[in-house]
């Protein structure tokens, strides 16, 4: 097996995990009980941070950190950062608590057409037509839930929305994926224990009266952290391409988790609107496969052009 082989393998074996990982984490917040969505965002805040410190430790990352943390444009980026996760976050747990993971899915659906709107607007790329023609299908997909069912319209475009503009200014800032989450998390845990604290003042913290409810919130920080670094390192192993095929993997374990086991009503409205996703992702997927051989046959006519021109004569 050659290194590059080898490499792709791994990298597959990281983003299969890491996408599986979102996919059910559903299942994972079901079973925390008497546990307001707030809480569970502190805590998972709180215990990131203890599992981040101890990883930075290990892996000698303090340095890393502290060279982030006096750039004042960095930090204020990853302040904001940091408000779109804790965002995205509460929005999400509350969406599963309350019955609403089909929601959720179609968000993590849209966030890569959201992604490519950022990608118009804030750096000025241009669509082809099939791309455009996807946009719009995905908004006729949209506008027809809107009409039809739109009680938890709100929750698909708020969680689309924050964790591609997160993406977007992650990707941006000139940090790592461990120095940038470790000071996220740290930005947000005075908040998040302070919370968590008054909660337990006022006698409404879910914490601290099962074992196995105390087990599940500790474990928040590793279900936090597992899959992000998984996906960092599939990231560094897999083409873009390919790591943007897994990203559907997650959504599409939700939306049957949501249908199959969590028995969310499916309407005529949510058919017509995940079908037009679905279609607009599928022409995406072969307008990328596309473009990419096209790019490709290009360089090597250019490369046959060259080695003619500069060949010995």
């Amino acid at each position: 097996m050659t290194n590059d082989h080898a490499r792709t393998r791994a990298g597959l074996l990281f983003g299969l995990g890491a996408y599986m990982l979102w996919g059910v984490l559903p299942l994972y917040f079901k079973a925390i009980v008497g546990v307001l969505p707030s809480e569970i965002v502190a805590h998972r805040i709180v215990w990131s941070l203890v599992l981040l410190g101890a990883l930075a430790t290990l892996w000698h990352r303090w340095g890393a950190i502290r060279t982030a943390l006096a750039a004042p444009k960095v930090l204020a980026t990853l302040a904001l950062t940091a408000t779109l996760i804790a965002v995205n976050w509460l929005v999400y747990i509350w969406a599963v608590l309350n019955g609403h993971v089909l929601a959720g899915s179609l968000g993590y659906y849209l966030n890569p057409l959201v992604n490519v709107l950022l990608g118009v607007f804030l750096l000025k790329e241009r669509l082809t037509r099939a791309q455009a023609f996807a946009v719009g299908l995905a908004a006729a997909g949209v506008a027809v839930l809107a009409l039809g069912a739109a009680e938890g319209l709100w929750i698909s475009l708020s969680l689309a929305v924050s964790f591609a503009l997160y993406g977007f200014l992650r990707k941006v800032a000139p940090v790592d994926s461990l120095e940038g989450l470790s000071i996220e998390t740290a930005i947000l845990a005075p908040i998040a224990l302070g919370y968590i604290l008054w909660l337990k003042q006022q006698g409404a913290s879910g914490f601290g009266n099962s074992t196995t409810t105390d087990v599940l919130l500790i474990l928040g920080g590793a279900v936090t952290a597992i899959p992000l670094l998984l996906f960092t390192a599939a990231a560094k192993r897999l083409p873009y391409s390919t790591l943007g095929f897994l990203q559907y993997i997650a959504p599409s374990l939700q939306f049957l988790l949501a249908v199959l086991v969590f028995g969310e009503a499916f309407t005529t409205a949510h058919a017509i609107c995940f079908g037009a996703i679905w279609a607009a992702l599928v022409i995406f997927a072969w307008e990328g496969v596309r473009t990419g051989r096209a790019a490709a046959r290009s360089r090597a006519d250019e490369a046959v052009i060259c080695a003619e021109a500069c060949g010995p004569s």
